[in-house]
């Protein structure tokens, strides 16, 4: 399997596609300007404490306040507490040795007892900010490498339950026992199987000097709430948990965010940093890549499937409802069975790659053809499983009731992804009035006109649907966008760009900023 990472960088949003054998499996979109990524450290304070959830409500910086249970508080959270009195009494960093060891908190325990109002309390967020809700916390603080994860105020050395092999197992945990300092727990990931000793401990230091660096931060805050630690970038975090030898190429369209993830590649894949490429085409790279039109046909109500068959997805406020019909299916085979075996297979292979691309979360509901013969439910149960094999997201799939239907729960840490596939009518732009259509070659020549003086550019990019693209540059000696050369500037360039509606347009100066045109 050949897997390629396309990167899109805007002024506004950074998007970021995993294909795997030129199909889209993974997509996901993060404003420039989000905060609140899972990952993240803040020094919070909490606003109010409620015993009847045994929990309690931290400002964080949200316009919501965040929510933090007591499970989520953590085993070691006295330990962590002391740390951050120290700080308030000595306006200095003690070191992680000298803190003393303190006893597992109970399990039944109440968190009215070890929280309350105005207290300050050191939390990471674990679930960004969905719908009406505000982030969910822990207090149990982890920082994630690509092969490690340091868990400081802890002891002790885990080994991911992936790697069977009990000599490797064994290799690890001793390696790790001897690098890491006291009173710092690693977890070791699937992925440091194999690895060198020397590997390891680069990424150890790595770690723990990013913990140093954000705790130094602690002792200067003056008003909470604070972030320490922010996550690493969105791509940097789909390189860390999916970069794999099958990873061919990589390709940014943004120099800056090409050399800081060949940077990336270099440390965790010393050699291969070339598969990183910086894409310079004159085309939006996701129109370069066939991403665009695979987001269109993969994100509407409706999906799709070979062979005829499609799923309707929903989403409701409590969970994901998928309807499996065989739409035009047919088969030599006459039996209904027989049919509807080989349409809910190939519709189990959509839905596995539908819950990664659009990153569903919580309960998904499936409404499978009905099977009357038991080993075929089975046999679909176990292919769905095998399917899921490679998300990496926590889930659980409960096999076939006896009506078809199946229910799949998926952690949720963020937004699921959506995407409005339906565009602007062409004629109205949704205004439901309209002027002429063929005065629009004439207002875009208008805009230029204004645009190139203004700006005192002689280089613009107007972006539009390819059929206009085709329309404009239809002809080499008469074409539209020729006699705009000649007429306005010699730098205007016509790009077809495929995320745009038949009569939007965009424009764009050298460094790929979109210029903003003075409305009539």
């Amino acid at each position: 399997m050949n897997s390629e990472l396309i990167v899109d960088v805007s002024a506004k949003e950074i998007s970021m596609a995993l294909l795997e054998d030129q199909r889209l499996v993974e997509l996901q979109r993060e404003r420039r300007d989000l905060a609140f990524a899972v990952g993240d450290i803040y020094l919070g304070r909490v606003k109010k404490v409620m015993p009847g959830l045994n929990a309690a409500f931290v400002d964080v910086g949200y316009k919501k306040d965040a929510f933090l249970h007591y499970l989520d508080l953590g085993m070691i959270y006295q330990a962590q507490q002391r740390f951050l009195e120290q700080i308030e009494k000595t306006k200095a960093v003690p070191s992680l040795s000298k803190i003393p060891t303190f006893p597992d908190l109970p399990k039944d325990g109440k968190i009215a007892d070890y929280l309350k109002a105005g207290q300050n309390v050191l939390v990471q967020v674990v679930k960004e900010p969905i719908s009406t809700k505000g982030p969910r916390l822990s207090a149990e603080i982890s920082i994630a490498g690509r092969n490690l994860v340091l868990v400081p105020f802890s002891d002790k050395v885990s080994v991911s339950a992936k790697i069977e092999s009990h000599e490797e197992r064994a290799r690890l945990k001793q390696l790790i026992l001897s690098m890491k300092p006291k009173n710092f727990s690693v977890i070791i990931r699937t992925s440091a199987e194999g690895k060198r000793a020397s590997e390891l401990d680069q990424e150890l230091s790595r770690l723990l000097r990013r913990w140093e660096e954000s705790i130094q931060k602690l002792p200067k805050i003056t008003k909470t709430p604070k972030i320490v630690y922010e996550e690493s970038s969105r791509a940097l975090g789909i390189l860390r948990d999916t970069f794999n030898p099958s990873f061919q190429s990589i390709y940014v369209n943004d120099k800056a965010y090409y050399e800081e993830i060949r940077e990336y590649v270099r440390q965790i894949a010393p050699g291969r940093e070339d598969i990183v490429r910086l894409y310079t085409g004159n085309l939006p790279i996701f129109d370069e890549k066939n991403v665009t039109k695979q987001i269109k046909a993969s994100f509407g109500r409706t999906v799709t499937c070979k062979s005829g068959a499609y799923l309707i997805i929903e989403q409701t406020e409590a969970m994901y409802v998928v309807d499996v019909n065989s739409g035009n299916r047919s088969r030599k085979s006459t039996e209904q069975e027989g049919t509807a075996i080989d349409v809910n297979l190939i519709a189990a292979e959509e839905l596995a790659r539908q819950l990664r691309l659009r990153d569903m979360g919580g309960i998904i509901v499936v409404d499978f053809i009905d099977m009357h013969d038991q080993k075929n439910r089975q046999l679909l149960y176990e292919h769905m499983v095998k399917l899921m094999e490679s998300d990496r997201t926590r889930h659980n799939i409960l096999p076939l009731s006896k009506f078809g239907v199946m229910q799949i729960t998926r952690q949720r840490v963020r937004p699921a992804t959506q995407i409005n596939t339906d565009e602007t009518c062409p004629t109205c732009l949704g205004t439901g009035k309209m002027k002429s259509s063929i005065l629009f070659t004439d207002q875009l020549e208008e805009k230029l006109r204004d645009l190139a003086p203004r700006l005192d550019t002689s280089y613009i990019n107007v972006h539009v649907h390819p059929y206009v693209a085709a329309y404009l540059t239809k002809g080499f000696f008469m074409s539209i966008a020729r006699r705009w050369k000649l007429q306005i500037a010699r730098g205007i360039r016509v790009t077809p760009n495929q995320s745009l509606g038949f009569l939007d347009y965009k424009f764009v100066d050298k460094e790929g900023n979109e210029i903003e045109a003075l409305e009539e």
